[in-house]
């Protein structure tokens, strides 16, 4: 038997020297495959044109697609959540803090910014999912307290857009409590005829649509948002039966009465603004 060693390392060809696309230039859409150069995405509404699936976009990008010439400024800022329970799971909470304020930029699970849509003056609370699953801890209760407070005072209209897992469970109660802190305040502003709009996007689950997200004058959701309380999963395994095609999703809540209407990204701003002229008349 011969054997055969190369002395020299392996033919290189152009394809073996081929350099990697750099990040930030192409997104692959999450439900069809297809590659999207990420400027055609952004002036899509970062939508897939293929297939119209709506990619999960962040605070800042919904800004971008609702205020006016992208002018507006942000409210209620530098409020940080604190490890009141000392909670360790694989990581201590303040490493998970740290880590998520590293990868997003973002102080916690919701941005508030005031600005115009069509000149007509609102405040916008944007969740990011990126921020721990866009749970709602004891800041992102705070910072809706505030936006409340905030639309008082200035008597306009508040927009409140989730994107959630549900209540942050590193803060365990305190987590649950905002829920009714939420529930409560929105209260103020049904009192004062001051209108709130809610938009669900994908994911809506949990204590944030047992809460804030439901209560709207007006809610309304992007297409094929998984919007419920429960996963399915879960809801499954509890009742032993096969679950309805589309469970839980935009067009299934609108058929049975829980939402209003459901509007594309592309038209979220026409749509909004002309709801807004309607309360202001």
């Amino acid at each position: 038997m011969v054997w055969f060693k190369r002395k020299k390392e392996g033919i290189t060809t152009k394809t073996s020297n081929k350099k990697e696309a750099p990040d930030g230039l192409w997104t692959k859409c999450i439900k069809c495959k297809q590659l999207i150069l990420d400027r055609t995405l952004q002036k899509q509404f970062h939508v897939c044109m293929y297939c119209d699936y709506h990619l999960r976009i962040g605070s800042k990008e919904y800004f971008r697609i609702l205020f006016d010439d992208n002018q507006y400024t942000e409210i209620c800022v530098d409020l940080e959540s604190i490890d009141m329970l000392e909670f360790i799971d694989l990581k201590t909470y303040p490493d998970r803090l740290k880590a998520a304020k590293k990868k997003t930029g973002l102080d916690d699970a919701i941005t508030l910014a005031t600005g115009t849509i069509e000149k007509h003056q609102v405040v916008i609370g944007a969740m990011d999912f990126a921020f721990i699953g866009g749970s709602m801890g004891s800041v992102v209760g705070e910072k809706i307290s505030f936006a409340v407070d905030y639309c008082l005072e200035h008597r306009i209209p508040l927009i409140i857009i989730a994107k959630s897992g549900g209540a942050r469970m590193m803060e365990s109660a305190y987590s649950l409590m905002q829920m009714a802190k939420t529930s409560a305040k929105l209260a103020q502003l049904s009192r004062q005829k001051i209108p709130y709009i809610s938009l669900m996007t994908d994911p809506t689950t949990g204590g944030v649509t047992a809460s804030f997200a439901m209560l709207g004058d007006l809610n309304l959701a992007e297409p094929k948002a998984l919007i419920g309380f429960a996963g399915p999963r879960v809801i499954k395994d509890t009742i032993k039966r096969e679950l309805p095609e589309g469970f839980q999703r935009s067009e299934f809540l609108l058929e049975h009465g829980f939402l209003d209407m459901i509007v594309h990204r592309r038209d979220l701003k026409k749509e909004i603004a002309l709801l807004l002229k309607y309360f202001v008349n």
